[in-house]
């Protein structure tokens, strides 16, 4: 049996839908904590609460039905993109908890043994123990990780902190959900697979490493949103506009192809329908495909960095050199918190 036929939300990203706990949060509150450093209330990618002045303790969690069949890779896949939220956050992971959702009566328990392999694999090239773990039975296969980090507190990297005058990084090229839903209907080539499993399945921490190297304004990953609904949500609240070129964003091989044949993930109309109004010229600078694509939701996606421009050129030569697939896709200037296409 296949795995991914569990799944309503494969190839949907890491989120059920853009606004879902926004709306269940929405006039709720609780009292000040004077440590606590990030929190629901600015769409951050994990909470963080300062331990003294040179800790601070990173807090997340992701999971999600199986967007591939093997279970080995899902559970790779699965612990890369929970990893992802501290080093989003400028931190290291520290340690992991599994969370699990299993159908004990339909699935052998193999298939969580392997399941957990590959997340011990993707842990084990954080440098993160698994510590423990939930689980339940569900009618629905799900799995993820809740990761602790630690990283100063006066280095950690907000997703909507920017100034102007950065250069705005990627480090991983998009079209996974795209992908994912190609080979669902048996239509993916083997080359468009397995860069998209590979993508999926690499580390943030590399790229990551060398951000901390250098001045980081603001930075979140691209996973359920798409690209343009998490440049949205780094835009949100400043004064400053990102402007993205479009022709420089960076594809998973077959992408334009599946795009073009009409298998788009449910999650790309989610996406556009919750932030395509904070999109400037959209309709000049690209076609409803490549809005598509920009607002394809991702799973395990890469860092979206924003960096001094004096220093973008650089780290992308760093980035480059180290084999991470990074591209230079925009810049930010003055604005009202709007993403410009060009």
């Amino acid at each position: 049996m296949k795995l991914t036929s569990f799944s309503r939300f494969a190839g949907c990203g890491a989120k059920l839908g853009p606004g879902l706990l926004d709306k269940a949060l929405c006039g709720l509150s609780q009292r000040a904590y004077p440590d606590l450093l990030a929190d629901f209330h600015h769409s951050e990618d994990a909470g963080v609460l300062r331990l003294n002045d040179e800790q601070a303790l990173i807090h997340t969690i992701d999971f999600f039905p199986p967007i591939v069949d093997d279970p080995f890779l899902y559970g790779r896949i699965a612990a890369a993109n929970a990893l992802s939220d501290v080093y989003a956050m400028g931190g290291k992971p520290c340690t992991a908890v599994s969370v699990v959702g299993f159908p004990v009566g339909s699935l052998d328990i193999d298939i969580l043994q392997k399941m957990m392999e590959g997340g011990l694999s993707s842990l084990a090239e954080a440098d993160c123990p698994l510590v423990g773990g939930h689980s339940i039975d569900d009618k629905e296969l799900k799995f993820g990780f809740a990761v602790t980090g630690i990283v100063r507190p006066d280095r950690v990297w907000l997703n909507n902190s920017l100034v102007g005058a950065e250069g705005i990084i990627l480090t991983k090229p998009i079209g996974t959900g795209l992908i994912t839903t190609a080979s669902r209907g048996g239509l993916a080539s083997e080359k468009a697979f397995q860069a998209a499993c590979a993508s999926m399945g690499t580390l943030n921490r590399k790229a990551c490493e060398i951000l901390q190297r250098h001045e980081v304004h603001a930075c979140t990953d691209v996973t359920g949103f798409g690209l343009l609904g998490h440049a949205c949500e780094m835009a949100a609240d400043t004064k400053c506009n990102i402007r993205i070129k479009v022709q420089s964003v960076p594809l998973l091989p077959a992408v334009s192809d599946y795009v073009a044949m009409g298998l788009v993930p449910e999650g790309t109309y989610r996406n556009k329908d919750f932030r395509l109004r904070f999109v400037l010229n959209a309709e000049e600078a690209c076609s409803e495909d490549e809005l598509n694509i920009l607002f394809d939701p991702q799973t395990s996606g890469g860092l979206l960095a924003a960096i001094p421009i004096g220093e973008a050129e650089g780290v992308l030569s760093e980035m480059l050199s180290a084999g991470i697939p990074a591209a230079l896709i925009g810049t930010t200037a003055a604005g009202t918190g709007m993403i410009e296409l060009v």
